[in-house]
């Protein structure tokens, strides 16, 4: 007989995941509430906070039909609930005049959730999954996740962006090399729309403590070109010594750099070879 996780709180309580938006969103999270009651008990009735509850209510469905949940799938329902939480926790302050009921509700909901969230956590302190790990690290700085996650990644074991520009970000400050060969592996393997700009800075600062000036301006200039991020100029001409003529050469590699991390295919760019070794 299928057996599903139930996680004890005041209500029932399942997790799951699906990806429809807008309308489409709320009225699939209506029918899943019609069809699956226990599934939705705990959660607040009105507009407030739509998308966060959508996600919940799909999460929760599927892991009511997994009999046996992934990490992963633990890892991203420990996700929805803190966007919940956080998201009607503002709304609980939010006083409905004509309504005072919705205001309670959402108090009522935020306060389950926090609870449900605890529980959740405490469930998946001792599992040594590496996205849970993972989740114990980034959130508690839990020194003993963190190890479990750098040894999956020594043992070639991580292939997952989220977790691995995270382990590039601490490599900056302990590895500069392995957090290079990181942010290499990153810039050619993920999909454009996955970018993160924030690679751009820390290769900037791996390229600095390398004094590698040329680079560390160029990839930060790349970030200020490709986010609201805004740099002092005169500042980042120190890299290079005052250097305008440099400074234009390099402003128009940022320029193509970024083309070619938007293109599809950066891995055979020219730009790819910045991340050589050097």
């Amino acid at each position: 007989m299928k057996q599903n996780l139930v996680i004890i709180t005041s209500f029932s309580f399942f997790i799951g995941f699906l990806g429809l938006l807008g309308c489409e969103n709320d009225r699939n999270s209506d029918m899943i509430c019609k069809n699956n009651p226990e599934i939705c008990a705990d959660l607040h009735q009105d507009s407030w906070c739509r998308f966060e509850k959508a996600d919940l209510i799909r999460h929760r469905l599927q892991l009511k039909q997994t009999e046996n949940p992934t990490g992963l799938q633990l890892y991203q329902q420990l996700i929805h609930l803190e966007n919940y939480s956080n998201c009607i926790e503002l709304a609980a302050g939010v006083q409905h005049i004509l309504n005072p009921q919705r205001t309670q509700e959402r108090a009522r909901a935020f306060a389950v959730s926090t609870q449900t969230l605890s529980e959740l956590r405490d469930y998946t302190k001792d599992n040594p999954d590496i996205y849970l790990a993972y989740y114990r690290w980034i959130r508690f700085n839990d020194k003993n996740s963190q190890d479990i996650v750098i040894k999956h990644y020594q043992n070639g074991a991580i292939d997952d962006p989220e977790i691995l520009s995270q382990l590039a970000a601490y490599y900056v400050r302990v590895s500069p090399v392995d957090a290079k060969r990181i942010y290499r592996f990153l810039f050619t393997s993920v999909a454009a729309e996955q970018f993160n700009p924030d690679w751009l800075l820390g290769l900037a600062s791996v390229f600095q403590q390398q004094q590698n000036f040329e680079y560390a301006y160029l990839f930060t200039k790349a970030n200020s070109l490709m986010t609201d991020n805004q740099v002092d100029q005169k500042q980042l001409n120190g890299l290079i010594n005052g250097n305008t003529e440099l400074a234009t050469v390099l402003d128009t590699q940022a320029q193509a750099l970024i083309i070619d991390i938007k293109s599809a295919n950066f891995a055979n760019s020219i730009s790819a070879q910045l991340l050589e070794d050097k």
